[in-house]
């Protein structure tokens, strides 16, 4: 059965859905793709997430092509983005559970930058998109603060939807530096990010 929490943020999704349609206009799809390095470290609350949740971590997707980017399907991330942005309120994991670094499904409708991800992750999973396009990625804020986004691979470049923004953006244009994220083949694993800097439009090279 589908939780009140869930339900609620799809509906919230189906209104975002509905006013970003209004005011909708093709975007200009110019992202790059993210070059990935070897294996590296599992996040610790991604490793604690998995000891939790063991079957969502040893999926291998058969497919590992990127999504095709369709109108329909940017629709979807924006609206899906906006909508569970709205629905999860934010708390810190010390606030929430009385300790740091708790990565869960926000299905009482709180949580971080992680949970937020956790939920975009399963929602777009559930609406029919490969694990292998739908990657947790772990960042560095321009002040240095560690950060959480789901990065959306796709065949016009790589995408980013984050907590901070109802806007689905380019992820060479978020200004955040890009540490790891998980491995495209194994929901387990991990991958570095070479040459991570990510850079603002329009800013000073």
């Amino acid at each position: 059965m589908i939780s009140s929490a869930i339900a609620r943020i799809l509906r919230l999704c189906s209104v975002a859905g509905l006013a970003i349609s209004a005011h909708w206009a093709a975007p200009a799809w110019a992202a790059g793709a993210m070059t990935t390095g070897g294996l590296t470290s599992q996040p610790i609350g991604h490793y604690d997430f998995c000891k939790s949740n063991p079957g969502e971590c040893n999926i291998r997707p058969v497919n590992l092509d990127p999504a095709k980017m369709t109108d329909a399907l940017w629709r979807r991330l924006t609206s899906v983005s906006a909508g569970i942005n709205a629905g999860v309120k934010p708390m810190s994991d010390l606030d929430h559970y009385g300790k740091d670094e708790v990565w869960a499904y926000p299905d009482d409708g709180y949580g971080d930058c992680e949970d937020y991800v956790l939920e975009k992750r399963r929602v777009l999973y559930r609406m029919g998109m490969s694990l292998a396009d739908l990657l947790i990625t772990v960042v560095r804020k321009p002040d240095g603060e560690g950060h959480s986004v789901l990065t959306v691979r796709t065949d016009k470049g790589d995408y980013v939807l984050d907590n901070l923004t109802d806007k689905v953006r380019a992820w060479d244009a978020t200004g955040y530096r890009f540490l790891k994220r998980q491995a495209i083949d194994n929901t387990g694993r991990w991958v570095s990010i070479r040459d991570g800097q990510a850079v603002l439009v329009g800013s000073v090279q």
